[in-house]
């Protein structure tokens, strides 16, 4: 029996690993499949060389690895961050194949990655990495083969430039080898707000389904960019209180909600939370324990874990990023009663309006706003029930219903294109 390489061996990779060997034992999957599963189809480490403003070269190091693409080219998000690692693309990109099979997007799942802190570089600096990154794995993307998205640390102008690079390689413009990228140069309407607006809708459904009124909710976010920025406006429009939000430097909190597009206005001018009016000073750890009805986390992956998951005072958790929730946490708040919307479906938005840009860009047809919330409505809510009614069907938790949907899909079409040569 092969083992996943050691360099796999991180404990967000582990999670994902643990997580699969779960839900396999409830689908009773054929032992040969669980073995193709739990390791990667393709893994790509490169050194990305980068002339910095002061002269010098940095080497910096990237990743791609493409999970599995039996359903169609793989797809998943670019991450800029200090802490990427090998194990943790991996287990990401898992995710992402589980993901996109329980949406019913045509995709596999990838996901990439450069260790580096982008707030440490310049705009010039950030330019060269992405476009040296890009050139890097070039081979391995394109729209039939491998889109990337923004992730963590990432947004529309990288993908902006990724597109470019690519495009030149290819000497003519290819929109579609990247979605989440500016609107001028083939990006969607919707795009920008997806993730969190998926978000929400997961949200709102559980609360229906609890028979809890939004007007009657507070709502605690740790991670306020992209995912926690508009998850925390839609669900100030749908009545529902936002008491409290962090960044990664610490968070505020008023019981009585917080004006949200004063906080977004805020953050942006001063760059941090500390300091906005009519709040308290929380720290990250401190915000998880709220007392509130939902809690999103909306940052970093293991942020809920057997050491505080006893503390959890909500009654719906809606995982807005990637694996914030450890096992051991996650058996802890299921025994607990806590309603919780696992990563793959609740932050399923952006891969689903990803999916929208991706039709676009190769139909050169684009729709309007209206039309993409109203698609994207429909598919988040029909995952919803589907996953709960599997949930309860197979008598198990809503996390494992999400993961049997996705897995069973990609075993069978594993099982009906058979195995090569």
């Amino acid at each position: 029996m092969q083992k996943p390489f050691n360099e796999f061996q991180t404990p967000t990779y582990r999670m994902a690993v643990a997580q699969f060997e779960e839900a396999a034992e409830h689908l009773k999957l054929d032992p040969n499949l669980r073995e193709r599963f739990k390791t990667p189809q393709r893994s790509l480490v490169v050194s990305v060389p980068v002339r910095m403003d002061h002269g010098g070269v940095h080497v910096f190091q990237g990743y791609r690895v493409q999970h599995d693409s039996s359903l169609g080219p793989s797809k998943g998000g670019i991450r800029f961050h200090p802490e990427v690692n090998l194990g943790e693309i991996a287990a990401l990109a898992m995710w992402m194949t589980w993901k996109c099979a329980l949406v019913g997007l045509p995709y596999g799942g990838a996901k990439g990655g450069v260790n580096c802190n982008p707030k440490e570089l310049s705009q010039n600096e950030l330019q060269r990495l992405t476009r040296r990154y890009t050139s890097e794995i070039v081979l391995w993307i394109g729209p039939d083969r491998d889109i990337p998205a923004p992730d963590v640390g990432t947004n529309e102008q990288i993908m902006g430039w990724m597109m470019d690079t690519y495009s030149q390689q290819k000497g003519f413009a290819v929109p579609g080898v990247v979605t989440g990228k500016p609107i001028v140069i083939g990006g969607s309407k919707g795009r920008e707000e997806a993730t969190g607006r998926g978000v929400v809708y997961t949200v709102l459904e559980a609360l229906e389904h609890l028979n809890i009124s939004p007007a009657q909710s507070t709502a605690v976010i740790q991670g306020f960019g992209n995912v926690g920025t508009n998850a925390a406006r839609l669900l100030q429009k749908r009545e529902v209180k936002v008491i409290s939000v962090s960044d990664s430097k610490g968070g505020i909190y008023n019981p009585k909600g917080l004006n949200i597009e004063q906080v977004i206005q805020y953050k942006a001018l001063h760059q941090t939370l500390e300091g906005f009016p009519n709040s308290e000073r929380i720290k990250n750890e401190e915000l998880l324990t709220l007392d509130c009805t939902v809690l999103i986390p909306s940052a970093l992956s293991e942020q809920i874990t057997g050491l505080n998951a006893k503390n959890i005072r909500c009654k719906v958790l809606a995982e807005g990023a990637n694996g914030p929730t450890t096992l051991e946490a996650d058996h802890i708040l299921t025994d607990k009663g806590v309603f919780i919307i696992p990563d793959i479906l609740a932050n399923a938005g952006g891969v689903t309006v990803s999916y929208f840009e991706w039709i676009q860009d190769l139909q050169n047809y684009f729709w309007n706003e209206k039309e993409i919330n109203k698609k994207l409505h429909e598919i988040i809510s029909t995952a919803f029930h589907q996953v709960l009614a599997c949930a309860t069907a197979n008598k198990v938790s809503i996390r494992m219903g999400a993961l049997m949907q996705g897995i069973d899909k990609i075993a069978k079409a594993h099982i009906a294109r058979g195995l090569y040569p």
